[in-house]
């Protein structure tokens, strides 16, 4: 018998849902209300929540990576789903290093200890809080920032993982400290 693709051995949390089979308009609409899951793993004090979906999505020589997820920025306010990136978090910390280079190199710093694996909990509370800096709360920087390394080092265990991303703001901290002198 010839060896079936697409077959993957993970744990998987089921809700069970019940859909009959209608007419397709109506079936169509009823399958976009299925409502999204995932996992709130940070929650921001401005009520916002870092959440992440599994599996993610990527894809490596056309099989679907298991470790693989997404991270989101969730608003309970509005149902909202952001799915932030590295870009994203690049761009705003390049925003904030316009305003002042130096609470900015701050900030970076704190990227820092995140990396290296301490809590971002732990890092805001022996940090500044930088309520006047344009863009996004640090506290969301570094809680979502955590997940994306994880990520990356599940999607990349053998190269660099989380290495990719902290290279471009390593890049950015150097820029700022020469703008300085």
């Amino acid at each position: 018998m010839k060896k079936k693709k697409n077959i993957y051995s993970h744990e998987i949390d089921l809700k069970k849902i019940e859909i009959k089979n209608m007419p397709r308009e109506q079936f169509r609409q009823s399958l976009e209300k299925i409502k999204y899951r995932g996992y709130e793993v940070e929650s921001i004090s401005d009520g916002r929540k870092v959440v992440i979906t599994k599996p993610g999505g990527k894809f490596t020589f056309g099989s679907i990576r298991r470790e693989d997820f997404m991270v989101w920025i969730y608003n309970p306010e509005d149902n909202s789903l952001w799915l932030i990136s590295h870009k994203d978090i690049w761009k705003d910390l390049e925003e904030k290093g316009k305003t002042s280079p130096e609470l900015t190199i701050k900030i970076i710093e704190a990227l820092e200890k995140v990396f290296m694996g301490e809590e971002p909990d732990e890092v805001i509370n022996l940090t500044e809080i930088f309520h006047s800096l344009p863009g996004e709360k640090v506290e969301l920087l570094l809680k979502a920032y955590k997940w994306i390394w994880g990520q990356e080092d599940c999607n990349y265990p053998n190269g660099k993982g989380r290495e990719m991303s902290m290279e471009e703001i390593r890049k950015l901290k150097e820029r700022l400290i020469n703008e300085i002198r």
